[in-house]
């Protein structure tokens, strides 16, 4: 590991929306625990949770409220809508009542959350669920056009031309400008940082990263404004010159890969004043503007010595304030994907694939997360790394088990047949309760065109070996994979029923193309005619494909979705992050309360309603049957832009909006449609 002599340098961590906030993510934790006994003083912020909670609350939601109200009383003062206006009321009519109660019942949802005898009443838990649900869909009709939740934030054209970009950014449009600009600013103002560190993990938070830069860099023009994570890597990674200096945008510099050796010498450099654009261009792994290339990167490592690594150190981050009853934290016991060789796969800190697989020793594991358990007063972790190899895994749990330690865990596996009824039993004393199982596909010949290396009898076994042991087993799986027929996607719905009293919880999502893939590197090979991305897309973040011969016909696809519906319906499955969604702190603690059987068990039961006063019915006078055609229209839109003239902008959209028919209100008092 590097070590420096102490540096005079206060670096702000921000993990930024949109994401989970039930627990705390380990990025900023693991940069931390390096920076700090190299002498950063490092302050750690998650506005992901600050930002949600400055929302979800009664006052603001209230406000809301009445904006969305006065938006449907402008709409509905039009002699017509045209198409944006027909989306925007139909969104708005949709949320209306929702907006309206919400702001009454948002204290008790968000009290049921923290408070353990009441987060265990499942049909109390399901109104927390509702209710939040329900504010996160006011906050996003506030803002039309925005698709706003704890996985995604969308807007149309987002992050599709640095003006874009702005636009989004607009305080209108930006449901946490308030919370930026009333609350992180002057926060930050009162630390002096000398830095900002954005830590971009996921797609979801790629918008509000950059909506977050531009007004950072506004109030903050001196201080060196860095981007880093898994998401602005594989970004970044598929850019050069002056598109890579584009995508840098307001950003001074960014990380890409593992960072802590990166930020390291940046923070190091910036320090001793050596933070000019000569010394700065040393340092691998920075991306940096270029005078004459507009932009490059250092190559360097993309991967460091977990090995040499500390602790995550998660002090100063508002560990009691996350929407959960207990604390738990993410430890990674492993970085990288030891098989690495699914074709659909590219995940995490890696130009193309996964990274490199590397393991922590045992020892220093069970020292750490004893540590940690006892610094932080919880016993729930979750080891969360791209998948850990079992062996390992069941050489940790045996040294927990001997340790004492009273740990709960859950984690991600291969279904490997290393995973024997022994073996499992063993995983259980060292405190596992759920471990999720990259199934895929139920398809032999699926399964082969992916590369999984895994045959679906030897997965149900470790699926029925796990769960006999008393581990919550859960199953991801999905469909369409290219050239999948619609026998074999039904496969992997047969598996699921067949083993169902075995599996604890499952998904089924579809496949998406990603750039750094073997798909997409070699696309002929896995039956796909062409990919592309379109014209305006300036980051490129959007990847289309068509396959030779399509795998399903619509009809198909259609069957396939109403299985899936009677399938599911056999569990009681939520959306990320709610208990009974997978790999997610609510459903490890509902495990570790009621077993692995809990979500079989509360099928059909729990469905939650909004809390708060309902408000009466109201009329609009443009019929909501009608507004409803908005979307299949939006739809048409995008498909021109997207599939047939492959160009994305802001005035093709409106040439074609511009077409669909406006939509006049019903003439006949009392004709309106209530929604």
């Amino acid at each position: 590991m590097l070590t420096f002599g102490p540096a005079r340098v206060k670096l702000a961590l921000i993990f930024p929306p949109a994401c989970d906030p039930t627990a705390p993510y380990p990025a900023v934790a693991a940069l931390a625990g390096f920076l700090r006994p190299q002498g950063i003083e490092v302050l750690p912020i998650d506005a992901n949770l600050e930002g949600f909670l400055a929302l979800l609350q009664r006052e603001p939601l209230a406000l809301l409220s009445e904006r969305i109200e006065r938006r449907i009383a402008g709409l509905q003062r039009r002699r017509a809508l045209d198409h944006q206006n027909q989306l925007d009321l139909l969104t708005l009519l949709r949320v209306r009542g929702e907006a309206s109660t919400v702001p009454g019942g948002i204290g008790a949802a968000l009290d049921i959350l923290r408070t353990s005898e009441r987060f265990y009443d499942p049909e109390l838990y399901a109104d927390a669920v509702a209710t939040v649900s329900a504010g996160l869909h006011a906050i996003a009709a506030a803002h039309a056009p925005l698709q706003l939740d704890f996985t995604a934030y969308r807007t149309p054209f987002a992050l599709t031309t640095p003006d874009e970009i702005a636009r989004d950014a607009d305080p209108e449009r930006d449901p946490f400008d308030g919370y930026l600009v009333r609350k992180l600013v002057p926060r930050l103002r009162r630390a002096r940082v000398d830095a900002i560190g954005l830590s971009v993990c996921f797609p979801g938070q790629l918008t509000p990263a950059y909506s977050f830069a531009l007004k950072l860099k506004a109030a903050f023009p001196e201080a060196h404004l860095v981007a880093g994570g898994p998401a602005i890597t594989q970004v970044l990674l598929r850019l050069q010159g002056p598109a890579l200096a584009q995508a840098l945008g307001v950003f001074d510099s960014a990380v890409v890969f593992e960072g802590e050796h990166t930020l390291l010498a940046l923070c190091r450099a910036l320090a001793d004043g050596r933070g000019t654009p000569q010394a700065l261009r040393r340092i691998p792994n920075l991306v940096l503007r270029d005078p004459l290339l507009g932009a490059r990167i250092l190559p360097g490592p993309s991967a460091v010595d977990l090995r040499t690594l500390p602790a995550p150190d998660f002090d100063g981050l508002p560990l009691d304030r996350y929407l959960s009853p207990h604390l738990l934290l993410p430890y990674d016991p492993t970085r990288g994907c030891y098989w690495g060789r699914c074709a659909f796969c590219h995940y995490g800190l890696a130009a193309t694939g996964t990274a490199r697989y590397r393991e922590r020793a045992v020892d220093t594991v069970v020292e750490h997360l004893g540590a940690l358990s006892v610094r932080h007063n919880t016993r729930f972790f979750y080891l969360s790394q791209d998948s850990v190899a079992p062996a390992m895994l069941c050489r940790l749990a045996d040294a927990l088990a001997e340790t004492g330690l009273d740990l709960r865990w859950g984690t991600d596996l291969r279904p490997e047949p290393y995973l024997t009824p022994e073996r499992c039993q063993g995983l259980r004393r060292g405190g596992a309760v759920a471990c999720s199982l990259g199934i895929e596909s139920a398809s032999p010949r699926v399964l082969r065109s992916i590369d999984k290396g895994i045959a679906p009898g030897r997965a149900a076994t470790a699926v029925r070996n796990l769960a006999r042991a008393g581990i919550a087993a859960e199953v991801m799986c999905f469909s369409d994979f290219p050239t999948e027929t619609f026998t074999e996607a039904m496969a992997t719905l047969h598996f699921i029923e067949r083993y169902a009293p075995h599996i604890a919880a499952f998904i089924v999502g579809k496949f998406d193309l990603t750039h750094g893939s073997r798909v997409a590197r070699d696309p002929t090979r896995f039956g796909l005619r062409e990919i592309w991305t379109v014209q305006g897309d300036a980051l490129g973040t959007a990847l289309f494909f068509a396959e030779r011969k399509p795998g399903k016909t619509g009809r198909e696809r259609v069957r396939l979705e109403h299985a899936l519906d009677r399938l599911a319906s056999g569990w009681l499955l939520r959306a990320y992050p709610w208990a009974g969604s997978l790999s997610t702190a609510h459903t490890i603690f509902y495990y570790d309360r009621f077993g692995p059987t809990v979500f079989r068990d509360l099928a059909g039961q729990a469905h939650g309603r909004i809390l708060g006063r309902l408000p009466a019915s109201r009329v609009s006078r443009f019929d909501l049957h009608k507004l409803v055609r908005a979307q299949q229209h939006e739809a048409e839109i995008w498909h021109e832009l997207t599939q047939v003239r492959r160009q994305v902008s802001r005035r093709a959209y409106d040439e074609l909006a511009a077409k669909v028919p406006p939509l006049q209100p019903e003439r006949a008092a009392g004709r309106g449609s209530r929604p």
